[in-house]
């Protein structure tokens, strides 16, 4: 999107504002299709941390996400946890990923996580 979406930039702001994690959005970027929860990007950072931490090949890593959110303005990102990108009928990864993606780049949205079956 060249200009983003005023509505999903309020939706990112509310997410960052309330400190929620209940928000369900689906997202098309680049032609995939990403669906999942949003998270406040403090929660997603921690969380990212959290499992790099855990990580005895990718433990360095953590502190890059340590670090405050400090931004003036609206959100430029959605932060997904609990995400999939749907393929067909596939969720990968099937038990959920974490997801940062520019707002600016969703050509296609709408509330809600989509679910998938393999029936």
């Amino acid at each position: 999107m060249p200009k983003p979406d005023e509505l999903i930039v309020d939706i990112a702001a509310r997410v960052e504002s309330g400190q929620s994690t209940q928000m369900s959005l689906t997202v098309v970027i680049g032609g995939a299709v990403i669906t999942g929860r949003l998270a406040p990007e403090a929660v997603w950072r921690q969380r990212v941390s959290e499992v790099l931490t855990d990580s005895a090949q990718l433990g360095e890593f953590s502190t890059v996400f340590d670090n405050p959110v400090t931004k003036d303005g609206p959100p430029t990102h959605l932060h997904f946890h609990v995400a999939r990108i749907l393929q067909g009928t596939v969720g990968v990864p099937s038990t959920g990923g974490m997801y940062r993606v520019a707002i600016e780049d969703v050509s296609a949205w709408t509330v809600g996580d989509f679910s998938y079956s393999d029936n």
